[in-house]
């Protein structure tokens, strides 16, 4: 009997060409990938969007107009504007630098530049500050229920304390001299008292007490805090709060607190009182 030839290779084996069979089970198929050229609208506008959300509710650039915030902010400054704290409920603080809507045509003798169109996207996305936004930038000095006082050269006072102000520009005094300059006001609630650090050259809240609302601003016109200067590079820098804001006694509110909370705390010892002695 002569030898039989034995074929070794199961019966699942591929073909003996050595091609993969796509009958065999768990054989999976290459899917092609796109090319790039087309995949990159779509990355452009994941990217808009995502710069579309984070100026809407995070931050947003804003370039600085104006000589009215030296030296802490020097004309052509692009500051970085906080928008995500307004919508957990804070509001600006004594100290803080801000961006805000004109609330009473502050700026109706200033000329609005018209911008082009590549500055209108990116204006639009956050990339840029919008040309067309009639915003300003100055410093939280007094909010609602603060009163805030300049006499003479100053130091400007908010509840009877004196600030120390290093930010004011060099060879400025904390307040002008002109009628305009010295003031006393109460800060309703619901309000801002802002000024300059350029106190000689800025047409801020003191120049605007015959204008509607008084020279105030109010806190529904504010855009954010401006946080960090990010541009030029070699101005980079933060935005801090002076401590001469957090000196003792200067928030009236915190001061009246524990009168308020002890007679609270008063009323129902002095009834229970009242209440044994017409047992007796």
């Amino acid at each position: 009997m002569g030898d039989v030839a034995v074929d070794a290779r199961s019966e699942h084996d591929g073909p003996e060409d050595g091609s993969a069979s796509s009958d065999r089970p768990g054989t999976r198929t290459k899917k092609k990938q796109r090319p790039f050229w087309k995949e990159l609208p779509i990355l452009i506008g994941v990217a808009l969007l995502l710069a579309l959300l984070i100026k809407t509710f995070l931050v947003q650039a804003f370039s600085i107009p104006s000589d009215s915030m030296q030296n802490t902010l020097q004309r052509g400054d692009r500051v970085l504007v906080d928008k995500l704290t307004p919508w957990f409920g804070s509001e600006p603080e004594r100290g803080e630098v801000i961006v805000f809507h004109d609330p009473s045509d502050w700026l109706k003798y200033e000329p609005t530049p018209q911008p082009n169109a590549a500055q209108k996207v990116l204006s639009f996305i956050g990339l840029m500050p919008s040309a067309e936004e009639k915003d300003l930038i100055k410093r939280v000095i007094g909010v609602g229920g603060d009163t805030v006082e300049c006499k003479g050269t100053g130091p400007v006072k908010v509840n009877g304390k004196a600030l120390v102000e290093p930010y004011v520009f060099a060879g400025n005094t904390a307040c002008s001299t002109e009628e305009k300059g010295q003031f006393k006001v109460k800060v309703p609630k619901g309000h801002l008292w802002v000024m300059g650090d350029h106190r000689q050259n800025s047409a801020d809240s003191r120049f605007h007490r015959d204008s509607p609302g008084g020279g105030m601003v109010p806190v529904d016109s504010v855009v954010g805090r401006a946080v960090v200067v990010a541009w030029p590079i070699d101005r980079w820098s933060t935005l801090p709060v002076a401590d001469t804001f957090d000196q003792k006694g200067i928030n009236t509110v915190a001061a009246t607190a524990p009168g308020t909370l002890a007679l609270t705390g008063a009323v129902p010892l002095v009834w229970l009182r009242r209440r044994s002695r017409a047992g007796d």
